[in-house]
């Protein structure tokens, strides 16, 4: 699997891992990277089947498959210790190597995740399908801001929009891969398992999410001993891109406190 590694700023530098939701897109993480490069060393990457690693994903494909390539790509980079920041999808990415790999996960920046999914996520992936069975990938990528962004901000940006939905269609991953990965999001549950995990946790949400609903987040807080939250009072399910300075700022301060906390105790 290839990775896209910035060099350190400075020698012992920690390294981030940046983990995308669905799209599995290493550029979803653009409006981070700038901020993030002056004092860590980035690591970014296109999920399996998509952008610059395409394959055909097998049946059954799983969560534990997708933490097991991140981790052994990681392996072969060089990259033995590192801090994971995940979206959606890459949260749970995120907590599952945190549960597989404790000795390489320094600390876990959770965006807009979930323990199991919730009911109201469950539906619209549902409608979604529908709309991906129906009319294609075209229907796709033409519904997925209105999941993403709040009303306002892509009222105001229809130029955008636009460019973003021939960009989503010329790379879209297919609907055979889509679909692999939806059903592997779908079966994901650490609702019995996130107790184990022992690195610093920070979450971050956003209330007007309408994808993922901010209660997600406050459960998964509830079930990780000693994590942090923050919410953002705007910004939907993409508030990285959205609202990027507040996010940043949010990420980085979030970031310095998981990463100069001591380890809790095994």
């Amino acid at each position: 699997m290839k990775l896209s590694v910035s060099p350190p700023p400075y020698d012992g530098a920690p390294a981030v891992v940046l983990i995308a939701g669905l799209g599995g897109g290493g550029s979803y993480w653009l409006p981070q990277l700038a901020r993030l490069e002056q004092e860590y060393q980035v690591v970014c990457y296109d999920q399996r089947g998509t952008g610059n690693n395409p394959d055909i994903l097998p049946e059954g494909y799983s969560m534990a498959e997708m933490a097991q390539e991140l981790a052994q790509a990681l392996a072969s980079a060089g990259i033995s210790r590192y801090c994971v920041v995940g979206h959606a999808l890459g949260a749970l990415i995120g907590l599952q190597l945190a549960l597989d790999n404790p000795e390489a996960v320094t600390a876990l920046v959770c965006v807009n995740g979930w323990l199991s999914l919730n009911a109201h996520t469950r539906r619209c992936f549902q409608i979604r399908e529908r709309l991906l069975h129906a009319g294609g990938a075209q229907a796709w990528v033409e519904a997925q801001p209105l999941f993403l962004y709040p009303a306002d901000w892509m009222a105001a940006r229809a130029p955008r929009m636009e460019a973003e939905e021939s960009l989503a269609l010329a790379h879209f991953q297919g609907k055979h891969n889509l679909l692999r990965r939806l059903t592997a999001l779908k079966q994901a549950n650490f609702n019995c398992h996130a107790a184990r995990i022992r690195c610093p946790v920070h979450i971050i949400c956003s209330a007007d999410d309408l994808l993922v609903p901010s209660v997600c987040s406050s459960e998964l807080q509830a079930a990780l001993p000693g994590s942090q939250k923050v919410v953002m009072r705007q910004g939907g399910h993409a508030c990285n891109v959205t609202e990027p300075d507040t996010f940043n700022t949010l990420l980085l301060n979030g970031l310095a406190s998981l990463l100069h906390s001591p380890e809790p105790a095994l």
